[in-house]
This record gives C-alpha cells, structure tokens and sequence, in this order.
C-alpha cells in the first residue's frame, strides 16, 4: 500500500516541498530503503523509526519497505523527515486511516492538508528541527492548513499566519489527532506587532561615561545607515557602544522579524520562549571572535547555511580588535558591504542568503592597546593599521576616534551623558525625512547620480570638500561617502543644502584615510 506525506527541504533559508512517498509490499521479502538523494542521517531514519514506532505501541510492518523522498534531484540532509516517515509508514500499513476511526471523539486531521516534520526519540517522543518558520510560510503559500511540528518549534511556526500550527511531544499524540482520538489545538495568533514594540535593548546608551563625540557619531551613522569604526585605546566603551546600538535603531517591522527569525531557524540558533513567542525581536548583534573561519563568518559548508553577515541581517555586524582578524575573512565583507547579499556556490547547490546590516568595527592603535606617545610607537602604530585593506576602509562611512575617559568623569555618580531614548528620538525623526524624499532607501544607499539631485552644496562647501580630496588623497568612492554622511547631518539639522559645516564633520570622519 502507498501513502503520500507532504514535507520539506531546507535549502539555503527558502523551504522547498518535498513529497515523502511511502511504499509497504507485503508480498516482498522484508527490506528496507530510502531514496531520493538523502544523506546519512536521513538513510538511518529508518532505525530511528522502526524502534520510536514499536516503542510507541505499534506494530512495524514486516515487509519490503520503499521511501522516497521527491524531488529526488535535491539533496536531502538531517532528521527532519523522521515524523512523515512514521506517519507515512503507519497510514500505509492501516494503523493510520478508516479502520482505525471508530469510536473517534474528533474529527480526524486530514495527513493531505497539513506538512509534518520532526525528529524522533527512541521511545517515540518528537524532537525540535531546523527551519520551521520557513515550512510554515511554505504551507501558507501552498494553501495547506497548516504545519505539525515538534512541540518546542511551535511557537515559532505559529508567528506565521493564515495557517494552523500544532505542536505534538509523541508520535502516539500525532497518531491520536490523525484517527481522531484527540482534539486538534493549534496554538494561538502570535501577535508580532506587540512583541516587537516591548522589545528593549540590553544596553542603554545613558551608562556609558563621556563619548559624546563618539555618541554624536552613531547617531549619524544610523541616521543615515551608514557603517562605523571606532579607534581608541583599551577600556573606552567602544564594544559597549556597538552593543547598545540596536537601541537607537528604529524597531524590527513584522516582515523584517520574520526575515530574521528565518535566518536563525535555518541556522539552528533561534532561541524560542513564551516572551518571544519564538521570535527575533530585537536587531541582532552578531560579534565574532577574531578567529573565526571564513565559512562561519560568511557562511558556507558542503550544503550552504547562513554565517555570521548573514545572522548579522538587519542588525549590526561588530567586529572588535579588526587588525587582528585575518585580510582573508575581511576581504570577504565587501560583497555583502556593496549588495547586501552573499552568494555561496557549491558543486550541487548554490545559495542567497540576505546580509543587509549595519558594519561596525573597534580597534586599538596599537596591539597592545595605548595611544602613541612617540615616533617609535607611531611607527608601531602605522604597522598595526596596515593590516587593514584600504579597500575595506573606503567602504566604512564614519571614523571616529574613542579617547580615553578622564578620571573626573569616569568616578562621577552623575550622569549626564545622552541616552538611548534622546539618540533613538534623533534617528527616527531623521530617517522618516530620508524616507519621505527617497522611497525606501536611506542615505547610505545613494548612488552618486542621486547625490547631485538630493544634496546640493554651498559655494564654501563645494571648496572646503575639493581641498580635502586632494590634500588627503580620498578616492572617488570616499569623495560620495563623504557627500552621503553630510546629506544625513544636513537631515539631522532640518537643511536642504549641504553647508560649510555639514562637509567639515563628514570629513572629520574620515580619519583612517590619513593612516591606512
């Protein structure tokens, strides 16, 4: 006999259909096989099952057993199809269907109209996989019902709507719902809106001492998204900053949290919960160790899965101590830096994955972290900076320096600095000025043609920034940098035209230009 279970295929972060055919021939001598292109996890699926199935109270049946997994042109990896194998293979052999209905105090869910995944313990209990937010959207544009899903991925498949979403704990719960002896209960709405407007960042601008200057110089960059370097000595709050700042960004829309959510599923790295209702609220902030490989940092593996840019997506990528990371990994920012995007290429697949984030980098002057204070230690200095590309650099937007904090203001119990709520205040009126005039693309984004239509400068603007691309010796790309970050300090002020003073701040924040 042969039944048909409807699953999926996590490829990249996109769910893909996939059509778990299960076939039991009673007249052949017992054998079992999965094809369709699977891996070794998915080949033994097959013990998994037959021991959760006998363990559950149900026979497994003696006979030649044929699963295939369609399309079978696509690689399929993992033990997500543990649970349609279990329930493919039991309504085949009649545990599940018609004969087993009487006396049914429900009505029977429909195996047709809904998509299973999960993993299974030996003794029948179903255990959380990777990418069901992606299923649950691939049964909302599919027209089924909804999905079943492990108990622990429920939460996150219910943010998706349109669609019902029934976690179980055991396969004798999915057998029970499919014969009818218990009573279907998809988990409630998850209100996205709501949780998104309670969700308040770990740190708040107000506690960090001094840095004004420095404070004055992310509201700019995300204002404007633009990205960010911070140079300073040890100990001056530069990962401080960078961690407070998704606070003064404007909150995630549902769309963009469901982006990300779908990121982390596929990544296996989302941390679900009753707050969160298994949702990425806040914009995350990805910092990885100097260490890291290029394949965890961009992303990669034999079947491509999302790296740090891409955890990084609508969030903020923090990079301290940047000489110390190896040219190879940084080199591999400037594609995601200019397109917002990495592709990842392999002999039997090939990968998108969205990396659209805010860059912001800290470094010392010197390894061993102190401002120069002779020739010998500015020369140290100039080695240490030139271990970055000046590729790399001309692709930050703002430099600024992080001095060190004067004991007075560091042991006084009175803080005056700007908070988060001042700063965020600041980007939000900001932004919906860039939006109003530009569509959806923040000043950040503007091609050089759209510089000359929307920021036009003064006379003594035009002068002071044509001295400073020659005396510096800036680049064609760092002459539109600089027009952009002015176009967002202009923003900030209220101005419709780039000013003396707008062009003399951007080019304060090009100071690696004059190093690197």
């Amino acid at each position: 006999m042969l039944a048909r279970i409807q699953s999926f295929v996590l490829t990249g972060i996109d769910a893909t259909p996939c059509e778990v055919e299960v076939d039991v021939d009673v007249r052949g001598l017992e054998k079992q096989q999965v094809v369709g292109l699977p891996d070794a996890a998915v080949r033994e699926s097959i013990e998994r099952v037959r021991t959760a199935i006998s363990n559950s109270g149900y026979r497994f049946p003696v006979a030649r057993l044929l699963v295939n997994l369609a399309p079978a042109e696509i690689r399929k990896e993992g033990p997500v199809y543990d649970l349609p194998i279990a329930v493919g293979l039991l309504a085949a052999d009649g545990t599940i269907g018609d004969t087993s209905t009487s006396g049914a105090a429900h009505e029977p869910l429909d195996h047709r109209q809904y998509l299973f995944a999960g993993e299974l313990a030996l003794d029948g209990r179903v255990r959380p996989v990777r990418g069901v937010i992606a299923m649950a959207m691939l049964a909302r544009d599919r027209g089924y019902a909804g999905v079943v899903v492990p108990a622990e991925n429920g939460p996150e498949a219910a943010v998706v709507e349109e669609i019902d979403a029934i976690p179980v704990s055991t396969l004798s719960e999915v057998v029970g719902l499919l014969n009818g002896h218990l009573e279907a209960r998809p988990l409630p709405r998850v209100d996205v809106g709501a949780l998104l407007q309670q969700a308040e960042a770990p740190v708040d601008f107000g506690d960090v001492r001094g840095q004004e200057a420095v404070k004055r110089a992310i509201v700019v960059a995300a204002a404007g998204g633009h990205n960010l370097l911070m140079l300073g000595p040890a100990g001056t709050g530069k990962t401080m900053m960078a961690r407070a700042l998704p606070g003064v960004l404007p909150p995630m829309s549902p769309g963009e949290a469901l982006e990300v959510t779908r990121i982390y599923s596929a990544a296996g790295q989302l941390k679900g919960g009753k707050e969160s209702g298994g949702l990425v609220t806040m914009r995350p902030v990805r910092a990885p160790h100097h260490t890291v490989s290029s394949a965890a940092f961009i992303g990669g593996g034999q079947t491509p899965k999302p790296g740090e840019v891409s955890l990084s997506h609508r969030g903020v990528l923090f990079l301290d101590e940047l000489p110390e990371f190896p040219r190879t990994v940084l080199e591999t920012l400037r594609q995601p830096l200019e397109n917002g995007d990495v592709t990842i290429s392999r002999a039997h697949a090939s990968s998108q994955f969205p990396a659209r984030f805010m860059f912001v980098a800290a470094l010392n002057p010197t390894p061993k972290g102190a401002m120069p204070d002779d020739a010998s230690s500015q020369r140290e200095m100039d080695r240490y900076l030139s271990r970055i590309s000046g590729p790399l650099v001309d692709r930050v937007d703002i430099h600024v320096e992080a001095p060190a904090i004067p004991w007075k203001e560091l042991s006084s119990r009175v803080r005056k600095g700007t908070t988060s709520t001042q700063m965020r205040d600041t980007v939000l009126k900001t932004r919906c000025c860039q939006l109003s005039r530009q569509g959806a693309q923040l000043n950040a984004g503007l091609k050089g043609k759209d510089l000359d239509d929307i920021a036009p400068m003064t006379e003594s603007a035009t002068a002071i920034l044509g001295q400073a691309i020659t005396d510096l010796g800036l680049s064609a790309r760092a002459y539109d940098k600089i027009r952009r970050v002015a176009r967002t300090i202009a923003d900030i002020e209220e101005k419709d035209q780039l000013d003396t003073p707008h062009i003399a701040e951007a080019v304060q924040y090009r100071l690696l230009d004059r190093r690197v």
